[in-house]
């Protein structure tokens, strides 16, 4: 796996139970995948004699991020030697946002409507179409709200065109929920879709996902089912794609694609039969898939957020009787600390640690709880993760 955040890191937990054999390209050491696998190279995936050394007898090569450079991976499925999932072909769609609207435009699919733009003169023709305010978005390079900027006046808009990136203008949508489809394609064409999610967003950053999405209409669920499964098949993705939309006035419209693990899919680790880690690697490995029905009525995942800076592995030990070393982990010794109240206080939430230097916003983990209605899931979840990230359990 190209990559070593915490999706690979996951990933690598999943190849792990598999007996598959894992390795990760890393650029340190310390990175959350690189504290873990027992196979980690050290490099830059911008380097493409780097990237095909590290490729080099792997069977299957695959990606917990969209950065690597489109001509890379041309170079890296032209080699003779691993097969490359997802492609580069379906990839160019995740990683330049403009072809991706172009293409589901020519495929039929419901998005906002959307202009390629160059200037302010530009951006203001499609806000007398659409009306104030406008959304920018970055042609590529754009996540978690990175990439995304709601202006809603002239001046707004021309205070990002300023900035030497190239984007396109798209209408803001007054959307009810925002929902993640998630589904799985291997090789062989055999596919499976998880059950409906929404999401919870907060600065263009997911902060909740509800699985299945609270309220959503069976017929609606089936037909954002049917939408990703469809474009798994066009696009010829192998392995994961999640796709997101907005459900707006009835309609549902595609917002973003990802073809890898996605975070709107934590919650399969416990909440679903198969998780999405674990079926990613069936997918690009052309295994068979797994079952990706849930395990409980209702699930709900929180992320868990840095709410200051921590010393890293060679700061401080952890505080005595925390059982955690401090070199299992860059994670501030304080969140582990808190596990004792947040485990006694109640014993089904499930927390996962990225290993990852705390940074004021940064995910730094993420928390399942499962059972009956979502409402006291949420509650539950949300006192878990604002408590390991503050050493408070009032989420706001």
């Amino acid at each position: 796996m190209v990559g070593a955040g915490q999706l690979a890191r996951m990933t690598c937990q999943a190849a792990i139970g598999l007996g598959i054999g894992f390795r990760v390209l890393a650029a340190s050491s310390t990175d959350s995948a690189a504290l873990i696998c027992a196979d980690v190279t050290t490099g830059d995936y911008t380097d493409l004699p780097g990237l095909l050394a590290f490729a080099r007898g792997c069977d299957v090569v695959t990606f917990d991020h969209e950065h690597v450079p489109g001509g890379h991976l041309a170079e890296l499925e032209a080699a003779a030697g691993p097969a490359v999932r997802p492609g580069p072909a379906a990839l160019r769609y995740t990683q330049d946002k403009l072809a991706m609207r172009e293409r589901l435009r020519a495929l039929g699919v419901p998005c906002p409507r959307y202009a390629p733009v160059t200037d302010l003169a530009g951006v203001t023709a499609c806000a007398r179409e659409w009306g104030w305010p406008v959304v920018l978005k970055a042609v590529t390079g754009g996540y978690d709200g990175r990439g995304v900027w709601v202006s809603g006046t002239p001046a707004e808009a021309a205070a990002v065109l300023a900035h030497p990136v190239a984007v396109f203008a798209e209408e803001h949508v007054g959307f009810e929920a925002e929902l993640a489809a998630l589904v799985a394609r291997s090789p062989h064409r055999q596919a499976a879709a998880y059950p409906v999610v929404q999401t919870v967003q907060r600065d263009g950053v997911c902060r909740e996902v509800l699985a299945p999405a609270p309220g959503l209409p069976a017929a609606v669920a089936r037909d954002a089912q049917r939408t990703a499964l469809e474009l798994a098949a066009e696009l010829e993705v192998t392995g994961l794609l999640a796709v997101e939309l907005f459900a707006a006035g009835g309609r549902l419209l595609v917002n973003e694609l990802a073809m890898r693990p996605h975070n709107s899919g934590h919650w399969t680790i416990e909440g679903a039969r198969t998780s999405q880690f674990e079926q990613h690697l069936r997918a690009v490995l052309d295994l068979p898939l797994g079952d990706p029905r849930p395990t409980a009525p209702h699930v709900v995942m929180a992320n868990i957020f840095g709410a200051g800076g921590g010393p890293g592995p060679s700061g401080p030990g952890v505080s005595p009787g925390s059982g955690v070393s401090p070199r299992a982990s860059a994670v501030s010794p304080d969140i582990y600390s808190r596990f004792v109240h947040v485990m006694a206080a109640d014993p089904g939430v499930k927390v996962h640690m990225y290993g990852k230097q705390v940074r004021p916003g940064r995910k730094i983990g993420h928390v399942t709880v499962l059972g009956g209605g979502p409402a006291g899931l949420r509650e539950r979840a949300a006192r878990a993760a604002a408590y390991l990230s503050t050493g408070n359990e009032d989420s706001e």
